[in-house]
């Protein structure tokens, strides 16, 4: 094996249990099957791929440990960001380390011009998905709260939770009255 990698792995919320593994898995693979060794993993669960590397411990210390002709391996390329402009502060960071990412899926990797226009459209498609994402929960949000279904927090005051609905609570309301 010539050359080394630092694996990153992310996933959005700590319910996705199996993400990690098929991450961890799909590079494990890749590098095999390129000859690469990797040194080290890096992980940030709970993480969305738009918070900023300040915000994800995992992917600063994976940048910090890059060094000219190593490489930085993720899955798929939406594991880096979900957010066009970090993806590409993310990219030029690498860039200067003397470094690149890759993805175990092949996606983007090519050091050509094409490449890096795959590497752009990727990350404006991941953005999109993020996007998408986000609206699809606020409308299921709303739609659940005009049905007076509970979506989080606390009961308003003078009501309470009663089988998943905000239902007046009659002692409360005297209280505040």
């Amino acid at each position: 094996m010539n050359r080394t990698a630092a694996a990153y792995i992310r996933v959005s919320t700590d319910e996705q249990r199996l993400g990690p593994e098929a991450q961890r898995a799909a590079i494990a693979s890749w590098a095999a099957r390129e000859g690469v060794e990797v040194v080290a993993w890096f992980e940030d669960l709970g993480a969305s791929g738009a918070a900023g590397i300040d915000k994800r411990p995992g992917l600063a210390a994976a940048l910090e440990s890059l060094e000219k002709g190593s490489l930085l391996v993720v899955a798929k390329r939406d594991r880096i960001a979900r957010d066009v402009l970090l993806s590409a502060m993310i990219e030029r960071l690498a860039t200067r380390a003397g470094a690149c990412i890759v993805s175990a899926d092949g996606t983007g990797n090519e050091q050509t011009p094409e490449g890096a226009l795959m590497r752009s459209m990727v990350a404006a498609f991941a953005e999109y998905e993020r996007q998408i994402i986000r609206a699809r929960t606020k409308a299921a949000l709303a739609a659940k709260s005009a049905r007076g279904e509970r979506v989080s927090g606390l009961a308003p005051m003078g009501c309470r939770f009663e089988g998943g609905r905000v239902v007046a609570d009659d002692a409360e309301r005297r209280v505040l009255t």
